[in-house]
């Protein structure tokens, strides 16, 4: 086992950091503004460059603290930016996206995510995509919470560019690797973990502790270690203290060995057979 890369080569070539930051519940409270700017400026100063937020997070109070953060680092930073099922028509999703630029203060949007799926047909979803990238306003398109059957009907659909799918994905969540992660990467979609750290549920658990106090680390640095250690799967930990941000990027450092992989299968065993894709 080797220590994470720096980035994953999306299917168009182009690439997206490993390790970024997440930004629910971030931006709506404004006696926490301060202390939640300083997190994701202290992430981008360590190499957190990709942030991750959406429409619906905040009704938009997100996006515009996102907007706020990165001011004369745009350049810096790989934007990802989701749209709701239930404004994903062809006119809804250019909408909602030209919306999310405004709030945030950008011209284009790195990579953008349908939420989930909704009852809009996914053909004129990608319609819209593909306009939104025509015009500049978004470089890839990729999709959230799709289980297995969903995504065969994405590509069915037409969905071939698509660049990613974001999943609650970590190591009490493992359901993905019975079937969805294998077909992932037969076709070579690489997958964004969020809530890596089960909502911080995890940083309690005993084995974790324990695998972390072997290293020096911390059990939020176990976690999103076994998550990167897998390759071609990225992780977006939330953090509204720039100290514990400074841990997540850390993670990227750690190595877990055969032993430590072990003793979290005990405690987190993989599934045995096809699970429901699991949602927050």
């Amino acid at each position: 086992m080797t220590l994470a890369a720096d980035v994953i080569e999306l299917p168009s070539g182009q690439t997206m950091p490993v390790l970024g930051q997440g930004t629910w519940y971030l931006g709506e409270h404004p006696a926490r503004r301060r202390d939640e700017l300083a997190a994701l400026r202290t992430g981008l100063d360590l190499d957190m460059t990709m942030i991750d937020t959406a429409e619906m997070y905040g009704d938009g109070a997100s996006e515009e603290l996102v907007g706020e953060a990165i001011v004369g680092r745009r350049a810096d930073v790989f934007l990802v930016d989701k749209v709701l099922p239930s404004n994903a028509s062809r006119r809804g999703t250019v909408r909602a996206c030209r919306h999310s630029l405004q709030r945030l203060g950008v011209d284009h949007i790195d990579l953008y995510l349908l939420h989930w799926r909704g009852t809009h047909p996914l053909a004129e979803t990608i319609e819209a995509f593909g306009e939104l990238v025509e015009a500049g306003d978004i470089g890839q398109w990729g999709v959230s919470n799709f289980g297995l059957s969903d995504m065969q009907d994405l590509l069915e659909a037409g969905g071939g560019a698509c660049a990613t799918n974001q999943i609650l994905y970590n190591l009490t969540r493992r359901g993905p690797e019975f079937d969805l992660l294998p077909w992932l990467r037969e076709h070579q979609i690489p997958v964004m973990a969020y809530s890596p750290i089960e909502q911080g549920r995890l940083l309690g658990h005993p084995q974790v502790a324990e695998v972390a106090a072997r290293h020096e680390a911390t059990a939020a640095q176990v976690a999103l270690a076994w998550l990167l250690r897998q390759g071609a799967i990225a992780a977006i930990p939330r953090s509204s203290n720039p100290e514990h941000t400074r841990e997540n990027a850390e993670a990227r450092d750690l190595y877990l060995a055969e032993e430590d992989v072990a003793a979290l299968d005990a405690a987190f065993p993989p599934p045995a057979g096809p699970q429901p894709l699991e949602m927050l």
